[in-house]
């Protein structure tokens, strides 16, 4: 089994078989990455594939100082914003929900409100600053260390943190309002 800085240099010399060890061990945590960022499962295969087309042309460029993952994960971000960008322009509304399926053993009705729930949370993620965003979604939803997702950001793990504490912060205020006004009969 190749691990990472063997497959690149494979790669790198065009072995197929390297670059596809590259790809399915890293697809999935792009396409949640994605999926999580910019809420659109069809537009997140497509930045998938963008990822690891700009990967593939810029793979000479990678130098090993951050993880591959780490720097995969850059490119996807840097995707998942530019898709953002062109659909904040395009102005159109998201039709799919991101969150995960419900849980087996639950009620249909808890499973609905776990599931608006986290939808609600993921929107209002969306509407956090950029860095602070992109932090809460790389901890919260992959689980990435802050050294992992201080090297995809292009940032240090101290500025990650700060943002990722104030991105929470934010959050938790805004889903205490959202939950406080569900509950409030005056409503």
């Amino acid at each position: 089994m190749l691990d990472d800085c063997a497959a690149v240099e494979q790669a790198r010399r065009g072995d197929e078989r390297a670059w596809r060890h590259l790809y399915e061990g890293h697809s999935d945590l792009i396409f949640r990455l994605a999926l999580r960022t910019v809420g659109d499962r069809e537009a997140a295969l497509d930045i998938v594939q963008e990822t690891y087309v700009k990967a593939s042309r810029a793979l000479d460029g990678y130098r090993g100082e951050a993880s591959f993952r780490s720097w995969l994960a850059s490119i996807a971000l840097n995707e998942a914003r530019t898709w953002l960008r062109r659909k904040a322009r395009r102005r159109e509304v998201p039709i799919e929900s991101v969150a995960e399926p419900a849980e087996r053993g639950i009620g249909a009705d808890v499973a609905v409100s776990h599931a608006e729930l986290a939808e609600r949370a993921l929107e209002f993620i969306q509407t956090l600053p950029e860095q602070q965003r992109d932090a809460v979604l790389l901890r919260t939803t992959e689980g990435l260390p802050y050294r992992e997702i201080a090297e995809s950001l292009g940032t240090s793990e101290g500025s990650v943190r700060v943002s990722y504490h104030h991105g929470m912060a934010k959050l938790r205020e805004h889903m205490a309002a959202t939950l406080g006004h569900e509950t409030d009969p005056s409503g």
